[in-house]
């Protein structure tokens, strides 16, 4: 298994609340339909988490897992990815993003 984690930022402007409604009943849809995907896991910045002045580095993170990467490659080339992809721009600041590919190592 590969997985891809996609460490994510809210539109400037967007409430927290409306960011993770948005990700989590709008586009959470959208990103289970990408083909070979075998799971998807969104996770949230704790709210309390925001205040005092400061924010987290990012609001969040997507993990998504595929058999491999030729199962990901594969992927990447369908209508799924795109609609996904276009659908980011609703809620999605690109200028502040991180993503990498894994293999897990499972310590505990």
């Amino acid at each position: 298994m590969v997985k891809l984690i996609y460490c994510i930022s809210k539109k400037p402007g967007m409430s927290v609340e409306d960011f993770q409604r948005y990700w989590h009943e709008v586009h959470a849809p959208i990103a289970a339909r990408i083909p070979g995907l075998r799971r998807y896991v969104q996770s949230h910045v704790v709210p309390e988490t925001y205040g005092a002045g400061r924010a987290p580095g990012f609001d969040g993170a997507a993990e998504l897992w595929w058999d491999d990467m030729d199962a990901l490659r594969a992927a990447m080339g369908t209508p799924e990815v795109q609609a996904a992809l276009e659908d980011e721009k609703n809620f999605i600041d690109h200028s502040r993003v991180a993503s990498f590919m894994t293999t897990e190592h499972v310590v505990v």
